[in-house]
């Protein structure tokens, strides 16, 4: 076997498509029962589906709208049509979103002055770090060893303002602002873009014209259900991977009831998954102490199913920004042809850690409960409720991403895609354009198969 790839996500599967182009031999060895990672169609009582994980992509991610074209898997938009909603301090406010402010919601005047000060501050900043080694910024040490809480208190200095930036960062990033180092927040927005467009927060934020434009016919996980199909019986379910262990100029890799020796590993699993595989030799201390360093951060979605999407009728479009409750901000999730009416509500942070060991029960009553306040006495009563709580699933625990508090990028970073030996590291924590999303999945998978086949 030339290559052997663990995790069967978008960034493994990529990998394996194009090193199979490039005429080698492949194993893809996934844990679950499935593939996509944190990419899952949830199915649901009514026959149809729901995305329990990565869902939306929008412009600038052109992998994996290239991806999803070649195997034949459309796109429709976002429902966007009409009002967005605003619940801040026990009121609720429809909001138009083709205005002069476009989504922002309609806080106080200097509350929103403040908060386009903070946001081109951001943008200005950004353009300073470079995608493929943050690291390096001029800047970067005096940004990394400080926390976006920190820099937000000294900037953010209207309260509404602050309340805008901390829905936005638990929105991104399902993660609290102190949580995060601000050159890891400034890295990310620098990356919501490509190779000839520069990344803005804006665009991580936005529904028309950012990163949740655009949902695939069929639900997300089509686009690594095909993409398998088409590596046939390389990929190897129910195989998680316990050992990589060095023999002569080979590897042998151990999984539950496989064993697979190879030229060439490639790791496509979140860094704090990677860890958790015994590596013979030992890797080297920067690239371990790394992925003790990026934990997962914090998600779950709940969606919430009913005989139509009754809230249209009421001019909204689903889409809610709150200041309480255990969903602070939700989507109409519903099917292309409105068949039946979906409400998504990411719970996230803080709030899904608080949420982990509730029944799901519990959390049902919960979500309902701000979806009562929100959109009515309607939303009390779905024909389904599906949650995905990925915090406790055992081969992700939480999402969408790994996060990076102080310190981390600017001591650790460059061991983030180095290679160790003959073993390469793939996933979406590793891609240079939209980390964290399922492009920059595809574009990690992509550039490892590029880098495997030139040593081969």
């Amino acid at each position: 076997m030339d290559v052997a790839i663990v995790g069967g996500g978008l960034a493994g599967l990529t990998a394996a498509r194009d090193l199979v182009a490039g005429g080698r031999t492949v194993a893809v060895l996934e844990a679950r029962d499935r593939v996509g990672g944190r990419v899952v169609n949830l199915k649901l009582a009514n026959g149809g589906v729901t995305e329990g994980g990565g869902e939306f992509i929008g412009p600038t991610q052109d992998r994996i709208k290239a991806l999803a074209d070649s195997l034949g898997v459309q796109t429709f938009a976002t429902y966007n049509t009409g009002n967005n909603l605003l619940y801040k301090d026990g009121k609720k406010t429809a909001y138009a979103t083709d205005g002069l402010l476009g989504s922002v919601p309609p806080i106080d005047a200097a509350g929103l002055a403040n908060a386009a000060i903070v946001q081109a501050s951001l943008d200005d900043m950004a353009k300073q770090v470079p995608v493929d080694a943050p690291w390096t910024a001029a800047k970067a040490e005096e940004w990394d060893r400080q926390t976006f809480e920190s820099w937000l208190r000294a900037n953010a200095v209207i309260p509404s303002a602050k309340f805008l930036l901390d829905v936005a960062c638990t929105s991104i990033f399902s993660a609290e602002p102190r949580e995060l180092s601000l050159l890891f927040v400034l890295f990310y927005i620098a990356a919501a873009g490509n190779e000839t467009t520069p990344g803005t927060l804006e665009r991580l934020t936005e529904t028309a014209g950012g990163a949740q434009e655009l949902r695939f016919v069929g639900g997300s996980q089509l686009v690594p259900v095909k993409l398998a199909a088409t590596l046939g019986d390389r990929v190897v379910l129910n195989a998680p991977v316990r050992t990589i262990a060095r023999s002569g100029s080979k590897y042998v890799v151990t999984a539950d009831g496989v064993t697979v020796t190879a030229k060439r590993v490639v790791v496509a699993v979140p860094p704090p998954l990677a860890a958790r595989i015994t590596y013979d030799p030992l890797l080297p201390a920067a690239r371990d102490q790394l992925t003790q360093r990026l934990p997962m951060a914090s998600v779950g979605k709940a969606i919430a199913i009913y005989d139509t999407p009754f809230w249209r009728a009421d001019g909204l479009n689903g889409q809610v920004v709150s200041d309480t409750g255990v969903v602070s901000s939700t989507f109409d999730n519903s099917p292309p042809d409105a068949s039946y009416g979906a409400l998504m509500g990411f719970i996230e942070a803080d709030e899904a850690r608080r949420y982990d060991a509730a029944s799901e029960a519990e959390v049902k009553a919960a979500v309902l409960k701000d979806y009562v306040t929100y959109f009515g006495s309607k939303a009390a009563s779905p024909t389904s409720f599906v949650l995905q709580r990925w915090n406790n699933e055992a081969y992700t625990r939480g999402g969408p991403v790994s996060i990076g508090g102080p310190g981390v990028l600017t001591q650790y970073g460059p061991a983030l895609r180095a290679p160790v030996g003959g073993i390469h590291w793939a996933g979406t924590e590793t891609s240079v354009h939209w980390m964290g999303f399922m492009d920059g999945a595809v574009r990690s998978g992509e550039r490892v198969a590029r880098e495997v086949l030139a040593v081969l």
